[in-house]
């Protein structure tokens, strides 16, 4: 008994082979793909499909680091403004605490230097006692110590102090008339107040100036009267 397969009959089918070559390898020219494609092959996306979703991603990406070093900009701007604050801050502590330790020591050497300028208004600064004053005294004006207060200046409550009070007549403004002891200051500071007297206008000087001229005026209108004796000079 000879047995049959289902198959026996039919022609058998041989490998099939195809050329998806875009390129004719004969001609080289662009092949075009065939209208029946088959149901079940995948077509292959556009060629422009993946150069336009890589520009698409290559713009958010640039995007965002752009937005980063903007931020980071103005992290190092923001740091670099707290710096300089900082560094002035620094700079002025530093000038506020050496006027103030250098004030502190010259404000100890006022009452030396006032033994020096009285000596020298009474002529005793003579010797090495004149050489040591007066080494003295441009040491500290190397310093920036200032002495200042002089007779006949305008009085300014701000750096005088006044002792005594006085009017006068050769005044016409509120001045100083004697100075009792100096000042001194340094730039702007001031370490001790000038002590003077104070001298104001006269307000009854105008009164008694009008008075004389008055008086004058009536002398002079006398002498310029006949004498009623009806005699003439001749």
């Amino acid at each position: 008994m000879v047995s049959t397969s289902p198959d026996e009959g039919e022609e058998k089918e041989g490998p099939v082979i195809r050329d998806k070559r875009r390129i004719d390898p004969e001609t080289g020219e662009v092949r075009t793909p065939p209208s029946g494609a088959r149901a079940g092959e995948k077509e292959e996306p556009a060629a422009t499909a993946a150069p336009a979703a890589d520009a698409s991603g290559g713009d958010g990406e640039a995007a965002a680091l752009k937005e980063q070093l903007a931020e980071r900009l103005a992290d190092l701007q923001r740091l670099k403004a707290e710096y300089d604050n900082y560094r002035k801050r620094v700079e002025r502590d530093r000038v506020a605490v050496r006027e103030q330790a250098l004030g502190q020591v010259l404000q100890e050497l006022l009452p030396v230097l006032d033994d020096i300028g009285r000596a020298r208004d009474h002529d005793e600064l003579t010797g090495g006692f004149k050489s040591v004053g007066e080494a003295l005294e441009a040491v500290t004006g190397k310093l920036g110590l200032e002495k200042y207060g002089e007779k006949g200046e305008a009085f300014d409550p701000t750096v005088h102090e006044a002792l005594m009070h006085s009017y006068s007549a050769d005044v016409t403004e509120t001045s100083v008339a004697d100075v009792l002891q100096p000042g001194y200051r340094i730039g702007e500071r001031i370490l001790r107040a000038a002590r003077v007297a104070v001298a104001e206008p006269d307000p009854n000087a105008g009164g008694a100036a009008a008075a004389e001229d008055g008086a004058a005026g009536e002398a002079a209108e006398s002498a310029d009267e006949p004498d009623g004796s009806g005699k003439s000079d001749e």
